[in-house]
């Protein structure tokens, strides 16, 4: 299992700008980059939450090298007010989110997230009710074809459905469904085309965006005076909801500020440091 590198950390740091004796939110635990650096830049405190159960011994092996700074909780991010009540914790000085996959889970074989996964048809992140499979066997051509376009901004989404649908008795695995897709689109550029749909149906199965404009919307209430919430995403979709929402919040001057007006994106050398990092995204909204 590969290392996951964390993504614009010292700009996710700089601007979380941990401090001692506060609280901080990591609701996208992963491999624990963000909350690791967080509680080495300050005595502060910080609850993280990961839907993946993947996780947990590195978040165990956290909690034994802070443990009365560090707590874990294996749950989706959007349960935020659950874990902060068992925590007895009513406000927060910080919320950092990072909405990508990490190396453990594409590397996860049995996921199905790569194109070239030999195992189940699966792309649940955890804590999921679906797997990719069951709704390309369950949906009919026309809702499969939707998915892939209002999830993956498809073009091609009616001819990708129409496909997959005829040649479902041969797909078993994401690297069936993958050369599936290939035999159907032609698209020049380094993409691949198999990639907007395995995002639609990612995003579909994790309920990706719902999730989302619920912690957002919770969050706001949770921040205190100063508190920051940091967003780093990494498809135009979950951008849009972060902006538009950050946008609305802004409206109201006395109580909130955009600090990004433009997003942050990675640098040229840490995008070559770390490929995946390319399509990231980072937005930065204060409460006063």
């Amino acid at each position: 299992m590969s290392k996951h590198i964390p993504v614009l950390l010292n700009e996710v740091l700089n601007f979380l700008d941990p401090s001692d004796g506060k609280i901080y939110f990591d609701g996208t635990f992963g491999g624990g980059g963000y909350s690791r650096a967080i509680l080495k830049k300050a005595n502060c405190s910080v609850v993280a939450c990961d839907r993946d159960e993947l996780v947990i011994p590195i978040a165990e092996k956290l909690q034994k090298e802070f443990p009365s700074r560090f707590s874990f909780f294996h749950s989706k991010f959007s349960g935020i007010k659950k874990i902060l009540a068992q925590q007895n914790i009513k406000k927060l000085d910080g919320i950092v989110l990072d909405l990508g996959l990490s190396n453990f889970q594409l590397e996860d074989e049995s996921r199905g997230f790569s194109f070239n996964a030999k195992g189940n048809l699966d792309m649940t992140m955890g804590l999921c009710d679906d797997t990719a499979m069951n709704v390309i066997c369950r949906c009919s051509e026309e809702q499969l074809a939707n998915i892939i376009y209002f999830f993956g901004e498809e073009r091609f989404s009616r001819r990708i459905a129409r496909t997959i649908k005829k040649n479902l008795h041969d797909i078993k695995t994401a690297e069936d469904l993958a050369n599936t897709i290939r035999s159907c689109v032609r698209r020049k550029g380094k993409i691949d085309q198999a990639t907007k749909t395995f995002q639609a149906l990612r995003i579909f199965v994790n309920r990706e965006l719902e999730e989302l404009k619920i912690i957002l919307q919770e969050s706001m209430e949770l921040l205190n005076s100063g508190g920051k919430i940091v967003v780093v995403s990494f498809h135009s979709l979950e951008d849009r909801i972060v902006k538009s929402f950050f946008r609305e919040c802004g409206y109201q001057k006395e109580v909130f500020q955009v600090i990004t007006k433009k997003p942050i994106v990675p640098s040229e050398e840490e995008i070559k440091n770390n490929p995946k990092s390319r399509s990231a995204k980072l937005r930065c909204l204060l409460r006063l």
